[in-house]
């Protein structure tokens, strides 16, 4: 393959004459041109001197354009690798073969790569007196590999899919010269969208923008529509290009073959197109392009997608279409960088709805998705260029105010409550959605997002307790109290691992007679080393918001148990002990269990506890709720009914449920003797209670005054501080001892 000069005419050597022989004999010949693969012998001035018919298959020359030529002169083109020959000629003297990898091209200017090997064949062995080539077509392979190769490099290395795309175009055109490539992506909308068409003119590109596929729309919009390859010869004359042939005039291309470009569900996702300058169709190296390409350009583009749906899930809220809390908080702390930058102030608007579980639990969650959408809606609606809005989970969302003073975050909260606060229709019922909002103003009331996001969330609670349909801005003294009620949580999670919690218990006696003892109410008490006695009205609700309420039913439960048995041990006669239950405890299908456990643990019957419940449990109409109560009527346990007459229960819940016991509120108890409102509502609760077959017990007697009314009008238990107040378990040993109890039964 050397570019030596061509030889001189001489006498023909005996080694020729071989030669020639051995290529005249038949059956050698036919083999050598029935196989794939190009033979070529070169004689001692590197002068091609045979070709078989493999070599014009592969490059299209017949003998005659090629025999007495350098091949070098025949098969080198421009993207060759401009050092071949050197390498061809030092190893073929050095080691008398060569082999390698190479891109050659053929009479048409097609590029081929092949896989070349050369031996040297000197005269002396019988040889031609220069070399014998093959050379074995791996276009497709090779194809493969380098389209292959550059876009999974591109992936790897995060191309955006336009550059990605671009890639795939300029390496098709370097294959195939005379093509001219084009990538257009559909969206869910059958929409086309110009992804890569680097050697067409950008105003082609700009118009297809946002075309709609359909059967008459070019090349590609017509393939994606039929979902197949589309080839228009000449588009002049084909009715598919009658709308685009000025579009496309200028830029000089005649032909264009489209193929659809498929999801792995086999739905069109783009397409890939080839455009030719002269009315043609394409052949076979075109259809092995597409083929390599089709695949690889799939790959990106639901690569893509799905990168572009992580992101999609990753920072935005999938309801709403809202940024999440990632999102803000990342995109928030630049914001708050650019204000500091231009000393501006900003503000934080933390909102939450009010009463929105409400919706979900009486209409459903569709219900409340719909109402989170319209809110999300609205909240849009008022916002300016330059601030953030965010949902950051359930009913909350947030606004990030930029450039914006006290004064005007007040206006802006205040639209915002009046924009929320319009009428909505939910599948067919009116609705008025109210909202609470919280305002943490920057720099001065947190100089990040987390900090804004904290104390916003502050001033929103305080929003919320003060007044509904509120707004409320950030003050020290919110952040103070906050910071007492986290360390409070704290350090009751920290008590209850450490079981350092205690029960006082409080007497209920007979009406009848007041010395006699109808049972004790369980009460938990925590005496901290620091802060001293804590009130359960202080750690009660810390319990509840914290999440720790059960594990703190929980322990109650088994430590009022343990306590009782060891009072039948020591051989006091406690008949029973009330134990206040969350209600929250009955959203747990295991509740009932765990209550029947606790008993057989310390040797108990289920007629030796009474279970206190409020009105919340016994309106709750959740399934899991009313299996626990089902099942604990079962096993044989009395429920109390706490609190009676404060709530909304209905009469018909004392009739349904197996409730065996109501406790009066000590409200009604304290006005008994200077109220007839209190005097008649008692008398009220004593006749449904007796006409159900029900003990009532009076809670928070203090006065005889009140004894004596109630003992006057049959209330057969009381309790109080007239009679003792909650003692500590050897206390209550004590109190029995002084009382010279007769057993209730």
């Amino acid at each position: 393959m050397p570019a030596l000069a061509p030889p001189s005419p001489g006498p023909t050597s005996p080694s020729r004459t071989l030669l020639t022989a051995a290529l005249a004999d038949a059956p050698l010949r036919r083999a050598l041109d029935a196989s794939d693969n190009a033979v070529v012998m070169t004689n001692s001035s590197k002068c091609v001197v045979y070709i078989n018919e493999g070599f014009t298959r592969l490059f299209g020359y017949q003998p005659a354009e090629v025999l007495g030529r350098h091949l070098s002169e025949v098969l080198l083109g421009p993207h060759s690798d401009p050092d071949l020959l050197a390498s061809i000629r030092g190893n073929v003297l050095a080691k008398g073969s060569f082999r390698t990898d190479t891109l050659l091209y053929s009479k048409a200017g097609q590029p081929r790569w092949v896989s070349l090997v050369i031996n040297a064949s000197d005269e002396s062995s019988g040889g031609p007196g220069g070399s014998i080539s093959i050379l074995t077509d791996i276009t497709l392979t090779k194809m493969h590999e380098v389209l292959q190769t550059h876009v999974l490099e591109g992936m790897v290395n995060e191309l955006p899919l336009p550059e990605l795309m671009a890639l795939v175009c300029r390496e098709v055109e370097r294959i195939a010269p005379e093509v001219t490539a084009s990538i257009l992506a559909v969206d869910a909308q059958g929409r086309l969208h110009p992804l890569a068409a680097p050697s067409l003119p950008a105003t082609i590109s700009r118009a297809l923008d946002g075309l709609a596929i359909g059967p008459k729309v070019g090349s590609c919009g017509t393939a994606a529509f039929r979902n197949a390859p589309v080839v228009v010869t000449d588009m002049a004359t084909d009715p598919l290009w009658a709308d685009y042939q000025e579009l496309f005039a200028p830029s000089g291309m005649r032909a264009c073959w489209s193929s659809p470009i498929r999801d792995h569900w086999g739905q069109p996702i783009g397409t890939f197109a080839f455009y030719f300058r002269e009315p043609r169709a394409p052949d076979a190296l075109h259809q092995r392009l597409v083929d390599v390409c089709l695949h690889l350009c799939a790959l990106a583009i639901e690569r893509n997608s799905t990168h572009e749906r992580i992101h999609q899930l990753a920072f935005f809220d999938v309801l709403t279409g809202l940024p999440n809390r990632a999102l803000f908080r990342s995109s928030g702390e630049r914001a708050l960088a650019d204000l500091q930058r231009g000393r501006h102030t900003g503000a934080l608007l933390f909102l939450d709805l009010d009463r929105f579980k409400q919706i979900n639990d009486t209409q459903g969650h569709a219900a409340g998705d719909a109402l989170l959408s319209e809110v999300a809606q609205r909240l849009t609606q008022g916002l300016r260029a330059r601030d953030l809005i965010a949902r950051l989970s359930g009913d909350e969302f947030v606004l990030l105010l930029s450039e914006c003073t006290t004064e005007q975050a007040v206006q802006s909260a205040q639209r915002v409550l009046h924009d929320i606060a319009q009428p909505l229709d939910i599948f067919g019922q009116t609705h008025v959605p109210h909202a609470s909002i919280g305002i943490a103003m920057f720099p001065n009331d947190g100089d990040t997002i987390d900090t804004l996001l904290r104390h916003a969330d502050q001033a929103m609670h305080q929003a919320k307790s003060d007044h509904r349909h509120s707004l409320q801005l950030f003050s020290a003294e919110m952040n103070r109290r906050a910071q007492e009620r986290a360390s409070l949580e704290r350090a009751l999670q920290q008590a209850l691992s450490d079981r350092s919690l205690t029960l006082h218990y409080q007497p209920q006696v007979l009406s009848s007679s007041p010395g006699t003892l109808h049972g004790v109410e369980a009460l938990a008490r925590w005496n901290h080393p620091q802060w001293g006695m804590v009130p359960p009205s202080q750690f009660i609700p810390v319990a509840e918001d914290a999440g720790l309420i059960h594990e703190l039913t929980l322990w109650l439960l088994d430590e009022a148990c343990r306590q009782l048995a060891a009072w039948r041990a020591a051989g006091h006669d406690v008949p029973c002990v009330a134990i206040n239950l969350s209600g929250r405890s009955f959203h747990r299908p295991e509740f009932a269990q765990e209550i029947s456990d606790a008993l057989q643990r310390h040797g108990l019957r289920a007629s030796d506890v009474l279970l206190e419940i409020t009105e919340s449990v016994m309106m709750d109409a959740r399934p899991v709720t009313l299996q626990n109560i089902e099942a604990l009527h079962h096993q044989g346990f009395k429920l109390s009914l706490d609190d009676f007459g404060t709530g909304y229960s209905s009469l018909s819940y004392l009739h349904r449920l197996p409730i065996s016991e109501l406790k009066l509120d000590m409200a009604f108890v304290q006005d008994l003797t200077t109220s007839a409102t209190a005097r008649a509502l008692t008398v009220s609760v004593l006749s449904i209670a007796h006409s159900l077959g029900m003990v009532v017990v009076a809670e928070g007697v203090e006065t005889t005054g009140q004894q004596q009314w109630l003992q006057a009008h049959g209330c057969p238990v009381m309790q109080g501080y007239l009679f003792g107040k909650p003692l500590p378990s050897d206390e209550i040993e004590a109190w029995l001892c002084a009382q010279a109890p007769r057993p209730y039964r």
